[in-house]
């Protein structure tokens, strides 16, 4: 007696495992595949194939206003405040509000000459500073220390002060962050500051010291505010919030720089206002990107022009 094999079927088997036959296939590329290889889709099943190839070519989620969705919304504000701490340190050690570190990095809009141990003697030029023994000649911005703009954002020599600013941005930074986006919101907080840094510049003593992270916090109040505005929001805390940081404001303004908060408030509103109404569609960001760089531009020009009466 002889065999033989039996007779073809015809039954599809699945194309990463050949010894099982199904007749279920793959509602992209109808593959058949085995129920080990069945992956859910929004309509039937896909492939293991198309599931990865669709991972890779899915849009990733975007904000409101067109910014990368963040996974960790407080991740810049906590980087931001661990530079800002960083910095706190740095200067402590080397000798606190009475250093020179200080007097390099803070923003003043004549160059200084600093006495050793704190004090200046703002009648002296920079000829006559070494005249004076235990003397040092720091530069402001009208002498070429540009960079005094952005690092006095970023220093502070007592705790109370880093203290309020650090809390202020790590309870309104993550709800703007999830709002606009990280890059947007890095760029809402960079051009606030530097606004800020712009009025100090301008409006300030000419050998008033001005440093602190402020006038970007009160661009992130301004900018909370045109955003709840854009959505239909109960604004009326972050008002009463807007209106006490004012009020202290001016109560101290002997010792608080009204220019710097003003400036950044001013900023963080109009840059949230770019970011939130520009119109949706295919050349929102490149809206955005114009609006943004326009603000940088206005905010160089206005340092220019102020370096130029000095």
């Amino acid at each position: 007696m002889t065999s033989s094999p039996p007779p073809e079927t015809g039954v599809p088997t699945c194309y990463r495992h050949s010894g099982r036959e199904t007749y279920i296939h793959c509602q992209r590329c109808n593959k058949p595949i085995c129920p080990d290889c069945m992956r859910d889709a929004a309509v039937g099943f896909q492939c293991p194939d198309c599931v990865a190839e669709g991972a890779k070519t899915t849009r990733a989620g975007r904000t409101a206003y067109g910014g990368l969705r963040p996974s960790n919304a407080g991740l810049t504000s906590m980087v931001l405040i661990a530079i800002n701490v960083a910095v706190f340190l740095v200067v402590a050690a080397a000798g606190g509000a009475s250093g020179t570190l200080v007097d390099w990095l803070a923003l003043h809009a004549r160059g200084l000459c600093v006495a050793d141990g704190g004090g200046f003697y703002p009648q002296l030029s920079e000829a006559a500073c070494p005249t004076v023994g235990n003397t040092t000649w720091v530069p402001g911005v009208s002498d070429g220390a540009v960079w005094q703009l952005v690092t006095s954002a970023f220093l502070h020599t007592q705790v109370l002060h880093i203290g309020f600013n650090m809390f202020a941005l790590y309870v309104l930074g993550p709800q703007l962050e999830l709002a606009l986006g990280r890059v947007r919101f890095l760029a809402l907080y960079l051009l606030s500051a530097l606004a800020g840094s712009a009025l100090v510049y301008w409006a300030a003593g000419e050998t008033t010291t001005t440093l602190g992270a402020s006038g970007a916090v009160f661009g992130l109040m301004g900018a909370l505010l045109v955003i709840a505005h854009k959505v239909g929001g109960n604004y009326q805390q972050i008002l009463m919030w807007i209106g006490l940081n004012a009020l202290f404001t001016v109560i101290g303004s002997s010792f608080i720089s009204w220019q710097g908060h003003l400036g950044g408030f001013v900023g963080g509103v109009v840059i949230a206002a770019i970011l939130a109404y520009a119109p949706r569609g295919p050349k929102r960001t490149a809206v955005q990107v114009a609006g943004l760089v326009g603000v940088a531009a206005l905010i160089v020009l206005a340092v220019v022009a102020r370096t130029a009466t000095l």
